[in-house]
């Protein structure tokens, strides 16, 4: 194989893991607003494998955003582009970090439901549930003030999003 072969099956491969950034808000709510619907239905219909598909959907939109995500494609492809909603770019890297909080969440789930911990595993789902409404309905990312305060507090470098430098002026403070 030739060089420029190799380098150009890399740069597919670096091209399909990249989460994009900016990331359109619009896509991210719709995206979290699928995942409440997808938990809830988990949880009152004893859906234990479904688990498996949350946790999935959350490990590949850490790796790579919607592209290897079923629920990513279906927002970003058909629902978004429908939408008389005009596209809100935000930073992507808060949002990883809020999907990343959202793997440790599902694939807890996942864990205690194959340790036959179901009860435990609805009970993380409920709190999946709660931030991705939030997310979803009121447009608070808490993923999103976590990575705020991780920048704040200097354990994100500037450089990891240097359009994030100026979040705080964006969150509103109290007095």
């Amino acid at each position: 194989m030739t060089e420029s072969h190799s380098g150009g099956l890399g740069a597919s491969v670096r091209r399909i893991f990249t989460f994009p950034n900016p990331v359109n808000e619009v896509s991210a709510r719709l995206v979290a607003g699928g995942v409440v619907i997808m938990a809830v239905l988990t949880i009152t219909l004893d859906l234990q494998w479904a688990t498996a598909v949350l946790a999935y959907g959350f490990v590949a939109r850490v790796l790579s955003g919607p592209t290897l995500s079923p629920l990513g494609q279906f927002v970003t492809r058909v629902v978004t582009p429908r939408l008389p909603i005009a596209e809100r770019p935000v930073a992507g890297p808060p949002k990883r970090l809020a999907q990343g909080m959202g793997v440790v969440f599902s694939v807890t789930a996942l864990v205690l439901t194959v340790l036959g911990y179901w009860g435990a595993a609805q009970i993380v789902l409920i709190f999946l549930v709660v931030a991705a409404l939030l997310e979803s309905v009121l447009g608070l990312c808490l993923g999103c003030k976590v990575f705020a305060i991780l920048m704040k507090a200097g354990v994100v470098p500037a450089e990891v999003c240097e359009r994030c430098n100026d979040i705080w002026s964006s969150t509103p403070r109290t007095a």
